[in-house]
């Protein structure tokens, strides 16, 4: 009920700008343990449904999907929303500053977003010095915490994995899982990462970098089986603990939109399909988390039911407000008591 007084306020701003000012008002949370933990026993009052996937133990399923807090500002205050879990970044080695601007773009009759950012953040140093503040004053929430890394736009493709393993190195001790990003539509090149001797030297030199800490690859909405095959062939043989699947889908030839990434609601059935595709060639072998269109708990409960083994939301926050993920985690849980 709060959101929706808030959110005519925050439309009024263009996108990017809205995102900033919830990003300011995640992190003032984020800086007083006293009030996450108000927020998260008296407001958000998500409901305990514990996992435990990639040898991680989740309070519950469902997190925050990566591109939200890219430099990891805000972690205590997703806790207090009702996260169990959030992937923060993507971060690169070097920090840049993203596309100009406008790059964010809100489609409110679709429940979507489209987003041309370019990953844009502080960099892997900056982040990890962060990080380690937080824990070493207390700010640390007591869930998983993921970690993001890509390559830096003017990395030629020839020296990626030289940026993951960069980037993994220095975030590694402040993570609970890597997430290898090759997928988003808005690093020219990147894509072509996902495919072959690209993926299996980037899973390799992460891998080197993390030790013992579970490896995730986030896959693009667009690949066909063929390519989903070859990349999970990959993943299994080099020791990938999961798939993240999906990322954003390309508009550069949908009527209408601007060039970006695609996230939300029309992203939902591809997501669903994909995850189905991932668990029907991947069996048990490999972690899945669900990610696209989930806003409610039906759409996470679909996801579930695909295969997926948690789930990740983002554009749902900027719809339905900063609780929804402790509304859906309740809704869940109560159905499984039915």
């Amino acid at each position: 009920m709060l959101y929706d007084l808030i959110r005519p306020l925050l439309f009024r701003l263009d996108a990017e700008r809205a995102h900033e000012t919830a990003i300011s008002g995640a992190q003032f949370v984020a800086h007083h343990p006293w009030l996450a933990e108000l927020i998260r026993d008296n407001l958000s009052n998500p409901a305990r449904n514990e996992k435990t996937v990639a040898g991680l133990k989740f309070p519950n399923p469902i997190g925050l999907a990566a591109g939200m807090d890219k430099n990891a500002v805000a972690p205590l205050a997703w806790w207090a929303f009702g996260f169990g879990f959030m992937e923060l970044g993507t971060v690169t080695p070097l920090p840049q500053p993203g596309k100009p601007r406008p790059r964010m773009f809100r489609y409110p009759d679709r429940r979507a977003i489209v987003n041309r950012m370019g990953f844009n953040n502080a960099g892997a140093q900056a982040v990890a010095r962060h990080l380690a503040w937080q824990r070493q004053i207390g700010l640390r929430p007591p869930c998983p915490i993921g970690l993001s890394v890509g390559k830096n736009g003017l990395t030629p493709a020839e020296n990626a994995a030289d940026d993951y393993r960069i980037a993994t190195q220095a975030l590694a001790p402040f993570a609970d899982y890597i997430a290898i990003n090759v997928s988003s539509p808005n690093t020219a090149g990147l894509r072509r990462l996902q495919a072959g001797d690209e993926i299996r030297r980037i899973l390799q030199a992460t891998r080197r970098a993390t030790g013992t800490k579970p490896v995730f690859v986030k896959i693009a909405p667009e690949l066909e089986e063929p390519e989903v095959r070859e990349l999970l062939e990959v993943c299994l043989s080099e020791g990938a603990s999961g798939i993240i699947a999906t990322n954003t889908l390309a508009t550069a030839n949908m009527q209408g939109l601007p060039e970006g990434g695609l996230s939300g609601y029309p992203l939902r059935d591809r997501a669903l399909d994909l995850v189905g595709l991932v668990r029907n060639v991947a069996g048990d072998q490999i972690a899945l988390i669900g990610c696209g269109g989930i806003d409610d708990a039906d759409s996470a409960q679909r996801m579930f039911d695909a295969g997926a083994d948690l789930v990740q939301l983002y554009t749902g926050l900027v719809y339905r407000g900063p609780f929804l993920p402790a509304r859906i985690s309740r809704e869940l849980a109560l159905r499984d008591r039915r």
